[in-house]
């Protein structure tokens, strides 16, 4: 047994699960590890945990986040069996299906969960967690002001991006921040995934589109929309964008906006990883026109 499958093993004896037959690891996560465990008296299920949690409360805000999706938008979601301090552990799902069909089915889902969660605020009723690093989501009337200081400007104090840019680029994000009402349509919040690349699209049993890992809040819905858009979707995700855009009723524009709505996620990457797969280079080639001009 590998070292990360002998871990999660004994996370799940400790949590009174003890009658683990078999533990497979799970890659792809970025921060947790993670496994699919056999077991002898119940269906298998999803583990993950942390070798050091960053802090208690990790897994109970993402158990709340994903009981927020299916309960208040809708949404496909794991079964929470368990979510402790040290241990979160879920109802199996499918890997994502190929073909149009299921990115069409998502476009649906996501618009649903977008116009059915109108909020007058911005926020969450508590933070939760991007990766290893805490989201901030104290309630705020202004998206423009919330999206700057808890979405954007709060990761310019993290030492990998203060390794990375330079005073010209942190005084270019600064700016860029104060032009958001000019730069992003007023809009209200509704209840976004807040994590939506494609490792974060699995399926129902029947195929049907369903999300984990999620970092919730209350905020604009393009939000989530920048996320996919700017992760490498496969090829038949197109329909999905032209979709979700027809359900939506999105402007013409939406597109120009996805490299500002992604910064977000591009500075927590760069924030958190050694290898930033190229989210430097995007956050620069963003920030270019608000750099100032000699």
């Amino acid at each position: 047994m590998t070292d990360s499958a002998t871990f999660l093993r004994g996370c799940l004896d400790r949590a009174g699960i003890g009658d683990v037959v078999a533990l497979e690891p799970v890659a792809g996560g970025l921060a947790a590890l993670a496994g699919m465990a056999t077991r002898r008296d119940a269906p298998p299920v999803f583990v993950k945990a942390f070798a050091d949690a960053p802090d208690d409360d990790v897994f109970a805000a993402e158990a709340d986040g994903l009981t927020a999706l299916r309960k208040l938008g809708g949404v496909e979601t794991p079964d929470v069996i368990q979510a402790d301090r040290e241990l979160l552990v879920l109802s199996v799902l499918q890997p994502r299906p190929g073909g149009e069909d299921f990115w069409e089915q998502l476009a649906h889902v996501l618009a649903r969960l977008h116009l059915t969660t109108v909020n007058p605020r911005f926020g969450w009723h508590r933070d939760n967690w991007l990766g290893r690093r805490r989201q901030i989501n104290t309630w705020a009337d202004d998206g423009f002001a919330f999206f700057a200081e808890h979405r954007l400007l709060r990761w310019l104090g993290e030492p990998r991006v203060e390794a990375a840019l330079d005073a010209g680029d942190r005084a270019a994000l600064e700016r860029l921040c104060r032009r958001l009402p000019d730069l992003l349509p007023d809009r209200p919040a509704c209840l976004t995934h807040g994590d939506l690349w494609t490792q974060n699209l699995l399926a129902t049993a029947d195929g049907r589109p369903a999300l984990i890992d999620p970092a919730v809040s209350y905020l604009w819905a393009e939000v989530d929309l920048a996320h996919l858009w700017t992760t490498s979707p496969p090829p038949e995700a197109h329909r999905f964008f032209a979709l979700y855009a027809e359900l939506t009723s999105l402007d013409a524009d939406w597109q120009a906006r996805m490299p500002i709505l992604q910064l977000r996620q591009h500075l927590a990457v760069l924030a958190q990883f050694d290898n930033d797969w190229g989210a430097a280079d995007l956050i620069r080639a963003t920030l270019a026109p608000f750099r100032t001009r000699s």
